[in-house]
């Protein structure tokens, strides 16, 4: 073998470790000194930050909020911190969103309003809807399974007298839909101290409403009895596909996403009037009706009746009826009856 490229070849190799060592130690330099000038920013206190977005009149529940690590110098007095008096979670259930939170960001005092704050009930209301209670019993009221946040429907029971002599016709009707409950007997949380669900019976509930359905309600109560319904969390989403089918909801064809999903949760959780349905009492029994009762002939009406006969047949007698006689003049006239025809005499003709 030439001793020339033998020389060059170990010469070739020398140069390439060498740069491969020169290349990993400055690689290696590099990256402990890029490590180095990172900076590690202290974590302070947990404070409580929202789990997800929470938009005004949000009634705090368990899956609303949660403690998270925060950095240190970003800890500001207005925060709820982990281990303070105010920030005890059982206590903040059931407060109302008074300003617009959204995902991830820390909550202060002043963005939520607690039963006993003045306004309180304004700011659990949405934009033009109005606060509207009814007393409800035991049976009627779920067993008090219905809390604040719940949706429900609401059906009205009444007997409609029609005149007849037959038994009332006995009906239940689903007047409202998708009802939003705001409290229930001025209690807006449904937790205890420890946190664990309560079941309490009570006599009244509040519900957010249209003008119109608040209405409504009100001449219902005086109609005959209501009772609550409560509603599946995924029926909201099968009255949104209902109003989409039905052309209710038209999304404007330049809006974003995230407005077309503002516009269809709006219209998902508004309450309804139209499209209810209703039971009868033939619906449910056979030995039940299923129209009002008609209204019975009494003897003046019966009355009524005779005369209005009698009057007919007079009539068909008289001239320009069927009976072919002669009409009765507008001036003085004597009548002659000849059996059962009738016959009328000017008096005082020329």
């Amino acid at each position: 073998m030439d001793v020339k490229k033998v020389a060059l070849l170990i010469g070739a190799l020398v140069i390439a470790v060498v740069t491969a060592v020169m290349a990993k130690n400055m690689f290696t330099g590099a990256g402990a000194e890029q490590a180095n000038a990172a900076p590690v920013v202290p974590m302070g206190p947990k404070v409580l930050v929202a789990r997800k977005a929470l938009p005004v009149g949000t009634i705090i529940d368990v899956e609303s909020l949660a403690f998270q690590a925060w950095p240190k110098e970003l800890v500001q007095n207005a925060y709820f911190t982990e281990g303070s008096p105010d920030s005890n979670m059982a206590k903040l259930l059931g407060t109302v969103v008074r300003n617009p939170i959204t995902a991830g960001q820390p909550l202060t005092h002043g963005t939520l309003v607690g039963p006993q704050d003045r306004g309180f009930l304004a700011a659990a209301l949405g934009p033009g809807m109005r606060a509207v209670t009814v007393p409800v019993s035991n049976t009627s009221g779920v067993a008090g399974f219905i809390f604040p946040g719940d949706r429900v429907d609401m059906v009205l029971t009444q007997a409609v007298e029609g005149g007849g002599d037959g038994p009332p016709l006995k009906v239940s009707e689903t007047i409202v839909r998708n009802l939003r409950v705001l409290a229930t007997d001025q209690r807006i949380d449904s937790k205890d101290e420890e946190g664990k669900t309560q079941v309490k019976t009570f006599a009244s509930v509040t519900f957010e409403a249209t003008p119109r359905i608040a209405e409504k309600i009100a001449v219902a109560q005086s109609m005959g009895s209501l009772s609550l319904a409560l509603r599946s969390i995924a029926d909201n989403s099968a009255e949104l596909e209902r109003a989409v089918a039905s052309g209710e909801v038209k999304v404007p064809a330049g809006a974003n996403p995230a407005q077309e999903r503002q516009m269809l949760l709006t219209v998902a959780n508004r309450p309804a009037d139209g499209n209810t349905t209703f039971t009868t009492g033939g619906d449910v029994s056979r030995f039940q009706r299923r129209s009002v009762p008609s209204r019975a002939k009494s003897d003046g009406d019966r009355g009524v009746e005779v005369l209005k006969d009698f009057t007919s047949k007079l009539t068909d007698r008289l001239p320009g009826g069927t009976g072919g006689s002669q009409s009765v003049p507008s001036g003085p006239a004597v009548r002659v009856a000849r059996g059962n025809t009738v016959t009328y005499v000017p008096v005082g003709a020329h």
